[in-house]
């Protein structure tokens, strides 16, 4: 292999991180993190305790497994998004749903904190949508490929004695047409516009 070569001499960090923006880029990766980091504060809240020196605070209430089972739903909806993003949108409303849920049941969504993070995770997941491929995208612009009809092209110009603007030109200019030059054959196509002519006359 040539010393030249990309991808040999390459930091394992940096294949690394393509890999994973590749990665990241085919599914809703940001809404499966705040989803998962709104079902931590939601579950984690009502089994914490909080000192204020020698005074300790429970937090708990007779709806900590309440709050612990949406947590732990959160995060796996979170996971969901990651890797099974087709589900994305049931995912995105479960979420939702969760964290409307979890306002009085956990602590005011884990003092607003898990709340807020589950919205926003629920509402990216509804809203992402899958990149559409370079090759589509392309013929996408393409009238053919939207149906779109087609731009007529041109009406060709006529160099027979036909034409009335062309009527008065003296023969043996070039402009009469075939019978002005009985010695030549007509070519097959008009190198000026392309059409394919006849003897002077155009076929449709």
């Amino acid at each position: 292999m040539s010393p030249e070569s990309t991808g040999q001499n390459e930091h394992y960090l940096t294949v690394f991180r393509r890999e994973f923006r590749t990665w990241r880029g085919n599914r809703p990766f940001w809404a499966g993190l705040f989803t998962m980091a709104g079902g931590i504060p939601i579950a984690y809240f009502p089994y914490a305790n909080m000192h204020l020196g020698n005074v300790t605070l429970a937090m708990s209430t007779t709806a900590g497994a309440g709050s612990l089972i949406i947590g732990v739903l959160l995060v796996t909806l979170g996971l969901t998004m990651w890797f099974h993003h087709i589900v994305r949108v049931f995912s995105g409303v479960a979420a939702i749903l969760l964290a409307l849920i979890s306002i009085p049941i956990a602590n005011f969504g884990g003092f607003v904190m898990g709340f807020v993070l589950a919205m926003l995770g629920g509402a990216l997941a509804i809203s992402w949508a899958p990149g559409r491929p370079v090759a589509d995208a392309e013929s996408a612009k393409d009238p053919a490929a939207l149906g779109e009809p087609a731009q007529s092209p041109a009406a060709p110009v006529h160099y027979g004695t036909e034409n009335p603007a062309l009527a008065s030109v003296p023969p043996g200019t070039g402009f009469q047409g075939a019978e002005a030059f009985p010695a030549q054959q007509p070519a097959p196509y008009d190198t000026a516009d392309g059409v394919e002519t006849d003897g002077g006359r155009h076929r449709a």
